[in-house]
């Protein structure tokens, strides 16, 4: 399984956001120096974040993002399965571009089906406040014990 760059980057701000002191806003070019990742495609993820009742968004000069709801709250396959365009690990899980001769007689498909059930039911059992619960060596990993000054 291979999750696409946009829900990498989706949990990453999750993460950040989660490691943040209760309610503290931050903002996109924070978040994009402390990865090393572009501002435009965290721009992007943020509006889709939002969209999806993950973050909220504070306007104007002191504004920036924050968890709308409790890390505990926060199911990572539930986040995955909104980040992810679709899981056409293979053609014939697309039923509308399906050229496949052998899907009829194909037991590959199952099988793909049951690793993929299995891949979104062991994320599905853990919650942004469970990857949290090392938070120390992350905070210093991205610079947030600085921004406590």
């Amino acid at each position: 399984m291979r999750l696409t760059q946009y829900t990498d980057y989706s949990l990453r701000v999750l993460l950040y956001l989660g490691l943040q002191e209760d309610k503290k806003l931050s903002n996109i070019k924070d978040i994009a120096d402390a990865y090393a990742i572009s501002k435009n495609h965290l721009m992007k993820v943020t509006h889709e974040l939002g969209k999806a009742d993950l973050i909220e968004t504070v306007r104007g000069r002191n504004g920036g993002i924050r968890l709308a709801k409790s890390p505990k709250e926060i199911n990572v396959g539930d986040v995955v399965l909104k980040m992810e365009e679709d899981f056409h690990l293979v053609e014939c899980f697309n039923c509308a571009n399906n050229s496949c001769v052998i899907t009829p007689a194909c037991d590959l498909r199952h099988v793909l089906q049951e690793a993929y059930l299995a891949f979104l039911g062991v994320l599905k059992k853990y919650t942004l406040d469970d990857l949290l619960q090392r938070e120390h060596p992350m905070r210093s990993l991205l610079h947030l014990d600085e921004k406590k000054e």
